[in-house]
């Protein structure tokens, strides 16, 4: 499970660190961001267009609705270096917020959904190349549910023997972990539910969280934002794409990498949204502790 729990840790870690360690170039602009339509506008049905002269009215014409104004834009005199500095100020004073998409680890994609708070206690499902588990985390107590090709993977990872391994897979089935805080081998699987140290990293490395350009405005699940856009050239031609939201907070709403090591797309949301839990019955789980014992809590 440590295995398992270390690359999930790091995986996470992937989007607290896009606005960190790449070298500023000219933009290029983000595959998810709409650019604003500057169209010139076309003569009206009707109309007789003469060189050099506005097109006169048509005979009859019905007057097309004013377009609704555009909303001024919230980071108008601000570098993007200086939009950076809010984004990652206004993110880490969120109390709580969810994290979905899929990230990479040491080249193993992981497909994530997690609501976390700052008061340790998350849930969420996590989808790996060999099985996915179910996580909640409420108090000291963690509890993980996973699926045969989970365990199957994070016990050989581990070098249990493979009768054991059956053995503990049946006594699994159907049922949770249930983990105390500070069991040995676990410290990355609770980290995981922290969000101040999940988004710990924003705060780092200030000196190289610069040099990032503007690009195009787009919007995220319906809200605009603001891109931010940093490549770093070489082999793998990384670039990092931040949403930062113009609307409200200017919260991070989604990072994208491409290129690199551990690309990864992840979507931010539900800021400061209350975080529930449900814990599960004690009959539906099998304590860590008891485990070598095959004795259920």
């Amino acid at each position: 499970m440590a295995s398992q729990t270390t690359r999930l840790r790091t995986a996470t870690a992937v989007l607290c660190t896009a606005l960190v360690g790449a070298a500023p170039v000219a933009l290029a602009p983000a595959a998810h961001a709409t650019p604003a339509a500057h169209a010139t506008p076309a003569a009206a049905p009707g109309s007789v267009a003469v060189p050099g002269f506005p097109a006169a009215p048509p005979l009859a014409s019905v007057r097309a609705p004013s377009p609704s104004p555009t909303p001024p834009d919230p980071f108008k005199g601000l570098s993007a270096d200086e939009i950076a500095e809010k984004a990652v100020a206004a993110t880490r004073s969120a109390h709580s917020l969810r994290m979905t998409g899929r990230v990479s680890s040491g080249g193993q994609p992981l497909d994530v959904d997690f609501r976390v708070s700052d008061t340790r206690e998350c849930t969420g499902t996590i989808k790996l190349r060999h099985g996915a588990a179910e996580l909640r985390r409420t108090g000291d107590l963690t509890y993980m549910k996973g699926d045969e090709a989970f365990w199957r993977a994070s016990m050989t990872s581990q070098g249990m023997p493979p009768a054991q391994i059956d053995a503990t897979i049946e006594l699994l089935k159907g049922r949770w972990l249930k983990i105390p805080q500070g069991q040995p081998g676990t410290e990355d699987l609770g980290s995981v539910c922290d969000l101040k140290s999940l988004l710990a990293d924003l705060g780092r490395n200030k000196e190289q969280r610069t040099g990032l350009v503007r690009g195009p405005d787009g919007e995220v699940k319906g809200t605009p934002v603001a891109t931010l856009v940093k490549r770093k050239t070489g082999t793998g031609a990384e670039q990092t794409t931040v949403s930062v939201s113009e609307r409200g907070k200017p919260y991070i709403l989604r990072t994208v990498k491409t290129g690199g090591a551990d690309p990864g797309d992840v979507v931010l949301s539900e800021y400061d949204k209350p975080v529930r839990v449900v814990t599960p019955p004690p009959d539906q789980t099998v304590d860590l502790t008891k485990l070598d014992q095959g004795t259920p809590a």
